[in-house]
Order: structure tokens, then sequence, then C-alpha cells
């Protein structure tokens, strides 16, 4: 099945390969799932006190570091073991990851077009 849209909600759901098009040429055919094992994350990480953010700050994977109080914001892209091992080192309160949706990762080939 052939399916062309705009609403990548949709494309999501009913689609297992997506193929995208930047400038009118197919920039990428990948299957979802592996695009999405691939993708970034987008971690908050709450903790019992104030921590040091250059621990997490001085991961390769780690980007778009933010800290409100005790409480932390960042992107990791890769292995997640490294970021797992630093937030252990403390007491977590509260940890949410999340995997950017179908929109954000086509968002991406368009950034990274420049």
């Amino acid at each position: 099945m052939f399916l062309s849209s705009h609403d990548l909600d949709e494309v999501q759901r009913a689609c297992d390969r997506v193929g995208i098009i930047r400038e009118g040429r197919l920039a990428a055919v990948e299957d979802v799932g592996d695009m999405r094992a691939r993708a970034y994350r987008d971690v908050t990480a709450r903790f019992d006190t104030s921590i040091d953010p250059s621990e997490l700050a001085g991961l390769p994977a780690v980007s778009a570091l933010d800290v409100d109080g005790d409480t932390v914001h960042f992107r990791v892209h890769g292995d997640l073991d490294l970021v797992v091992k630093a937030l252990g080192r403390h007491t977590v309160r509260d940890l949410e990851i999340t995997q950017p949706t179908l929109e954000e990762l086509f968002l991406t080939y368009y950034e990274d077009a420049g």
C-alpha cells in the first residue's frame, strides 16, 4: 500500500516504512521503528536536591541541558546507559523519557539540510 499524507500522525499509525521527500528528491526510505530507535530522546529528571549539571553536560550523548532547581531537562542521542548511570548516583524522584513523534523526526531532515 502507498499512502501520501502530510498528516504524520496518520502515517505513524498506518505505515511500517516511510519515505521522506526534501526539495523534490527522495531523502530517505526507512522503517519507522528503525528511525525511532536511532532518534534522540527527551529526558526530564527530578531529584530530591539540586545536582551539578556538569555531571550530565560532560556526557557525549547529552545536549540541550536545562536546569531548573531540582529538575533537569535534556536530549539524549544514542545509548542511554551512561546517562542512566549518572542519574542513578542521585535520588531520582521522577523520570520521564519520551521519543520524538514522526513529525519531529521528519523536521530533523530539514534542520540537517541547513
